[in-house]
């Protein structure tokens, strides 16, 4: 997915697993918390949602077009590792998603509390991001936003992720 010539062997296979790990950690976040609770918090699906309310087409179709778009400027923007690493991350998560709801089907909330359940989320997903932000790689989305703002405007990116979350939020 990206250019491995300036990089050895085995340091590309350990980039690979660092972000398959990172992955993991986001999507535990996506099924164990956010998912049980309903609650979209800051992310591109919550923007389309905001969105379909002005235009007239299905939520996925929205989605679909803010990841392809986002995936896009990412590699332009921020480089072809960034977005070969991103568009890996991007395909593996809803294989993850998939395979817990295969091992849990028809899981529900831990906490019991949506308040929780998003607190929670937003505690294991600030992990994986961090995993995945560390090795140049996000896992699609508004994480691209983020990227691009932390390299453009000069700011961290955890400033960056909460900036990008709190504005689709507030919407």
């Amino acid at each position: 997915f990206y250019e491995v010539r300036h990089m050895s062997s085995k340091k590309a296979i350990r980039d690979f697993i660092i972000i398959t790990i990172g992955t993991v950690i986001v999507g535990v976040a996506v099924y164990f918390f956010m998912l049980p609770s309903h609650v979209s918090v800051g992310s591109g699906a919550a923007l389309g949602m905001v969105l379909s309310n002005f235009i007239p087409l299905p939520v996925s179709v929205i989605t679909l077009m803010i990841n392809v778009s986002l995936l896009t400027l990412g590699f332009l923007l921020v480089g072809r590792e960034f977005g070969g690493k991103t568009v890996y991350c991007t395909i593996l998560m809803p294989i993850f998603i998939g395979v817990f709801e295969q091992l849990l089907p028809n899981f529900q909330s831990l906490t019991q509390d949506p308040l929780l359940d998003v607190i929670c989320y937003t505690l294991v997903v600030s992990v994986g991001l961090s995993v995945l932000f560390s090795h140049n790689a996000s896992s699609g989305g508004l994480d691209i936003v983020a990227k691009i703002m932390s390299k453009y405007l000069r700011m961290g990116l955890g400033t960056a992720v909460s900036v990008s979350g709190i504005i689709v939020s507030l919407t």
